[in-house]
């Protein structure tokens, strides 16, 4: 009953709606053939595309991301140098090099080859041997590896993917989304912007055979330096990418398109788009006040709400629609409140669609107030939570 209680005060009791100047939602007049979509600009985290973005599909080869980020966190940690070295076994040597007729960088069976290479071959040309080399060097088997990947995504916020292996071969277990993929590519360009630099290598050449990058999108102009292609029988194709132009990044996660070309044709469009229909807004400067708490127990009744930089979105050039923002935090606060505490969160919506998420601090200190005022307080407390217990409560009419 409690928790329930405080779960339905965050969001009904201690919010505030702000009217903002900026307005957009191009959502609503731009339609991808994708079933699954989801893109957002990098500095601002805006979400520019969502549709089906929670809806699970199988990753195939975008799984391959998430073998990537736990070598380039092993990495960043000095837990393995990019010149270790690990042998390649039957196993992955039938499963993913040359007798598998699957993507592959040609590693030869019982062969040792460096942390790098096998880091270019998976993000260069999608190898399967790569991934699975990697995943028993790390982890000693690739069962093993796959369990570290499916914590990892939850440690990462992933929380609607399984990874039942490290290439994304078929397994009837592996699911993602398009919001978890975005996710994934988000944190292997920010977290490790010079490891993250493999994607966008035109070609690699393994034991004298050249391959080109698998991305067809590196070849455009775009501005596109990353990440994966999929495909899944009975789902469709699917594409993870990342593109910086005149100063602005984009991810972008597509799910569930008919074909191979329909899927680059369409990622193409969707990313044009987004690098050219939208425009940053600033709605709240720096150390601006965005809203109050209510503090009980204090020498004050509120305390101000601060984000820690100025808050900006991208919304569209075009058929402008006004935004608006939520404030939720947790209550009931009670003093003695420090200033700079995170409490909270600034929401900011164009129509029904969430855009952005940020966080809110106290601008001030509240220190304890008198006794009087504490046991006013406590009446105004008890009194809030018998009616928000009594609303969560009463019987909906039948």
């Amino acid at each position: 009953m409690f928790k329930r209680f405080v779960g339905l005060c965050v969001c009904l009791l201690p919010f505030a709606t702000v009217a903002a100047a900026a307005s957009g939602d191009a959502n609503a007049s731009f339609v991808t053939k994708a079933a699954q979509a989801y893109m957002v600009e990098a500095s601002t985290g805006t979400v520019l595309l969502a549709k089906n973005e929670n809806q699970t599909f199988s990753p195939a080869s975008l799984a391959k991301l998430m073998t990537v980020d736990l070598v380039f966190d092993a990495l960043s940690k000095n837990q393995i140098t990019l010149d270790t070295q690990y042998p390649v076994s039957e196993y992955a040597w039938r499963t993913g090099g040359a007798p598998s007729r699957t993507a592959t960088m040609f590693a030869a069976l019982k062969s040792n080859v460096r942390v790098e290479d096998l880091i270019k071959g998976i993000a260069i040309q999608g190898a399967n041997d790569s991934c699975i080399v990697l995943a028993e060097g790390m982890s000693g088997s690739e069962p093993a590896f796959a369990a570290a990947m499916t914590r990892r995504a939850k440690t990462l916020g992933m929380e609607r993917s399984i990874f039942g292996n490290s290439t994304g071969l078929p397994d009837g277990k592996s699911r993602t989304t398009a919001l978890d993929m975005v996710t994934l590519a988000a944190e292997l360009q920010m977290s490790y912007p010079n490891l993250y630099s493999y994607f966008a290598q035109p070609d690699f050449e393994w034991n004298r055979i050249f391959q080109r990058n698998r991305n067809p999108l590196l070849g455009f102009g775009m501005g596109v330096d990353g990440l994966a292609t999929g495909f899944a029988e009975g789902e469709g194709y699917s594409i993870v990418a990342s593109a910086e132009r005149d100063g602005r990044r984009l991810f972008m996660a597509l799910g569930g398109i008919a074909s191979d070309k329909e899927r680059t044709e369409e990622a193409k469009r969707v990313l044009e788009w987004g690098l050219t229909a939208f425009e940053s807004r600033q709605i709240f400067a720096d150390a601006e006040v965005i809203g109050e708490a209510s503090v009980y127990g204090g020498t004050s009744r509120s305390v101000d709400l601060v984000a820690k930089s100025p808050v900006s979105v991208y919304v569209p050039i075009s058929n402008p629609e006004r935004l608006s923002a939520r404030i939720v935090y947790h209550w009931p606060l009670m003093a003695p409140v420090e200033a700079g505490h995170e409490i909270g969160t600034l929401r900011i919506f164009a129509g029904g669609r969430l855009l952005r998420e940020v966080p809110l601090y106290t601008k001030e200190t509240v220190e304890v107030g008198s006794l009087s005022s504490r046991a006013v307080d406590a009446l105004m407390e008890l009194g809030e939570t018998l009616l928000f217990s009594w609303l969560w409560d009463k019987p909906e009419p039948t």
